[in-house]
């Protein structure tokens, strides 16, 4: 083999990812809140931008703007995204979370389904509500300022997790000033808020309702015995009569263990569906959320006025630049409206059971069997699933809830891990207290009704929906019983 110099032609394929592409992989994970801060700063950035009053449809094309440019990438169909996911190939999430179908709502009672409720920023925070309050009982202002700085370190229950000598050292005060601002705070409304702990919440609200007798502080000192079901130590230790303890466990039970939760948590608490889902005569309509779409058009007499006063080929290529961002824009937008309202419409046909009857009739659900079915990425599911919500009669759930893995059943169809932790639920909460089912006969139950269930399954699935043991729900039951 001859040893020297020599030039060699190599042909080799590469996908190159420009910024405007990696732009619009990155606009299919947002939310419409978060694409609406998008839009406004594309709108100060770019003078050939402005908000259009009506927007297009999702499945029409995207209007026709000025092609005197190259500048914007090919954007047809759903095509340049899924190339570039194909190309990446990122682990997407694994698809242990979500057909269209023809049908009527079911009757499946709400209880069926789980403590998904969006939380609202209407309405005073527990801050604003304790602010509010402070001026007309602190004694001076430095303690007034103290009580807000207090008021600013609880947390969404009303407790306090900082400790009283931080803030005195924080803001250079004796310690003895800090613990009457406290007191301040807990004097505000609702009773029980700048505890420091549960037994205390519980007992700033005896006081108010006038029962902190010895017998009561003893019965709020030990919540631990409470818990555990320990009747007759308790009794013992309030030396109290059965009737009397019954009474003061009742009085217990009315107190609110967590008082700041009955109020809003701020604007970052709030859920803004992206999809809705109504019944129609045909079966569902599905649509996007309009409200939170934003409406884009390019602003063409103004372009043709820059247009016409751009001379130099410096203001012509900004001109054509400035156009093509503007136009690839208004394109990604319309394409990532397209592929959630696509993706969506598929999660509803393959979910028919849960918008019929609830999340008992819920079916196992991967990220690739969606993908498979739009002819998209997996990757490319994921990233429109993530940070988006979906509103139908049932309630509002983030699209990644109708994902879930799943186990055998008799049908050969399985069934969603959801419904198995609806179906245990029910068996628990609908449970004999005298006879309170054990993990194997929970598993039992289960498999009698056509479900392919281990007992550690079974204990796996009870504890991740916060259910306590047999022997935990007899004490609760037994406590609830007096």
């Amino acid at each position: 083999m001859a040893l020297g110099p020599r030039l060699d032609l190599r042909q080799t394929q590469s996908l190159v990812m420009t910024p405007q592409l990696q732009q619009a992989i990155k606009l299919l994970a947002l939310s419409n809140l978060e694409i609406e801060t998008f839009v406004g700063e594309a709108l100060e950035s770019n003078p050939l931008l402005e908000m259009g009053e009506v927007r297009r449809e999702a499945g029409e094309d995207a209007p026709a703007e000025p092609q005197e440019h190259d500048s914007a990438p090919d954007m047809d169909g759903d095509s340049a995204l899924d190339i570039a996911d194909h190309a990446l190939d990122p682990e997407a999430a694994p698809g242990d979370m979500g057909d269209w179908s023809r049908g009527d709502i079911g009757s499946a009672g709400s209880a069926e389904l789980p403590d998904l409720e969006n939380r609202s920023s209407s309405g005073p925070t527990l801050a604003d509500h304790l602010t509010e309050q402070v001026g007309a009982v602190a004694h001076d202002t430095r303690e007034a300022l103290i009580a807000l700085r207090i008021i600013g370190d609880l947390d969404e229950a009303g407790y306090l997790p900082t400790g009283l000598l931080v803030i005195a050292e924080e803001l250079g005060v004796p310690l003895a000033e800090v613990e009457r601002a406290l007191a301040t705070v807990q004097s505000l409304d609702p009773t029980g808020v700048g505890a420091r702990s549960l037994s205390e919440c519980l007992a700033l609200q005896a006081r108010e309702a006038d029962r902190y007798d010895p017998c009561m502080a003893r019965l709020i000192d030990n919540l631990d015995l409470v818990a555990s079901g320990d009747i007759a130590r308790l009794k013992r230790m309030c030396e109290v009569d059965d009737e009397d303890f019954a009474d003061m466990l009742a009085e217990l039970r009315g107190y609110d263990p967590k008082p700041g939760l009955a109020f809003g948590a701020g604007a970052e608490g709030a859920v803004v569906p992206d999809v809705l889902i109504t019944p129609s005569d045909a079966g569902w309509d599905i649509r996007l959320n309009e409200a939170s779409l934003p409406r884009l058009v390019v602003n063409r007499e103004y372009y043709l006025e820059l247009k016409s006063g751009a001379r130099d080929k410096a203001s012509q290529s900004w001109l054509n630049e400035q156009l093509g961002e503007a136009d690839w824009l208004i394109r990604a937008l319309d394409q990532r409206q397209k592929t959630i309202l696509k993706t969506a419409a598929e999660i509803v046909k393959r979910q028919e059971g849960f918008f019929r009857e609830g999340v008992t009739a819920m079916r196992p659900l991967t990220l690739r069997e969606v993908a498979e079915q739009i002819e998209m990425h997996e990757s490319t599911v994921s990233r429109v699933t993530s940070n988006k919500y979906l509103s139908c009669p049932r309630g509002t759930f983030e699209l990644k809830y109708f994902f879930s893995s799943g186990v055998a059943a008799a049908d050969g169809e399985g069934a969603s891990s959801e419904a198995i932790k609806a179906r245990i639920k029910a068996l628990c909460d609908g449970e004999d207290p005298k006879k309170v089912l054990s993990d194997q006969k929970l598993a039992d139950l289960l498999n009698a009704e056509g479900f392919d269930l281990a007992r550690r399954t079974v204990a796996k699935y009870r504890e991740a929906i916060g259910i306590g043991s047999s022997a935990q729900r007899r004490r609760q039951k037994k406590l609830a019983a007096i």
